[in-house]
């Protein structure tokens, strides 16, 4: 286990390196290995960890080199897709199951955090519809929001679907062309490991400040 969470985080903070030797190995084969990466992301609950922000800014950085065979607006449009049909299908998944996944458990721990799902709640409670796009910048809570759109039965076609295709939009290509633009600078070329801890640190921020301010109120 120890071993698996060392690799996971090697991969996270080399995810540029690790996706040349991808590239490298697979050509644009890549695109399914990314299109499953972010599909998977969104779409099943019980895998909120994977690497989303941080991803697509490398991804990004890999577009703009000279001779990539990466295209930037293959990348958008097909990761895109990938977001809209994982939400969807998570978004269902809480709407027609969600008390069979909340109660699957392995080695006798639950798959499914309830913190987390209190914390997604307390997201929507605080931002509404909004949260739907908000979330998507904001790692765990964006695989919980489509989850508990659908325990709560949010309107589909009215309500979840038209925020959902928006925060998607913005999502994929405000962190694809980040990357784009900004990812093969000097500075951020030497600096590429505190460049993705930083933006794990911003994205994780806000679901930090809400745990705390919780915690504080309830101590108050």
């Amino acid at each position: 286990m120890m071993e698996f969470l060392t690799s996971f985080l090697d991969f996270i903070l080399h995810i540029n390196q690790h996706l040349d030797a991808l590239v490298a190995e697979y050509g644009t084969a890549i695109y399914a290995i990314l299109f499953l990466i972010i599909f998977v992301e969104t779409g099943l609950v019980i895998m909120p960890f994977l690497p989303g922000d941080s991803l697509l800014f490398a991804v990004g950085a890999i577009c703009a080199r000279p001779g990539s065979d990466l295209s930037i607006a293959v990348v958008i449009s097909l990761l895109f897709v990938a977001a809209v049909l994982g939400d969807n299908l998570n978004y269902f998944i809480g709407r027609f199951a969600s008390n069979k996944v909340v109660n699957l458990r392995l080695f006798g721990k639950r798959l499914v955090k309830q913190e987390y799902l209190d914390s997604t709640q307390q997201f929507f409670q605080r931002h509404g519809t909004k949260a739907i796009i908000m979330a998507r910048f904001v790692p765990i809570v964006r695989t919980f929001t489509p989850f508990v759109a659908g325990v709560g039965k949010m309107d589909y076609k009215g309500r979840f679907l038209p925020y959902d295709i928006a925060g998607g939009a913005l999502w994929i290509s405000s962190m694809s062309l980040s990357g784009y633009f900004l990812g093969n600078l000097p500075f951020f070329q030497k600096h590429f490991e505190a460049v993705v801890l930083g933006i794990i640190v911003l994205s994780v921020s806000p679901m930090v400040f809400a745990f705390l301010r919780s915690k504080l109120n309830r101590n108050n």
